[in-house]
């Protein structure tokens, strides 16, 4: 349940920092920054480590602060965000209908 937990804040947290307007005056629009800050997946790498340091801080998820740690949640969290943004979109889940010709 920690995990599962873990994974829907650090989705949330990133779906803020990607698409928050609350970020738009701040958010870096060009270069490097500019796109690592326009990327689901990148963001929730650093997002998850980010939750990793706070574990100590909070009853939601009780996690080892390690550097082992350090990847393994960074490449979760940026997983389950990446997968989740593609899922679920500003109207609801996203649907593409395509056609195949025979």
């Amino acid at each position: 349940m920690e995990l599962l937990t873990f994974m829907l804040c650090a989705f949330g947290l990133t779906q803020i920092i990607v698409y928050g307007k609350v970020f738009n005056r701040i958010r870096p629009t060009s270069g490097t920054l500019g796109e690592l800050f326009q990327c689901p997946m990148c963001v929730g790498f650093h997002v998850g480590w980010f939750l990793m340091l706070l574990s100590p801080y909070t009853e939601l998820f009780n996690l080892e602060v390690s550097v082992a740690n350090f990847f393994i949640l960074g490449w979760l969290s940026s997983g389950t965000s990446y997968v989740l943004s593609m899922i679920f979109g500003d109207e609801g889940i996203r649907y593409e209908h395509t056609h195949m010709d025979d």
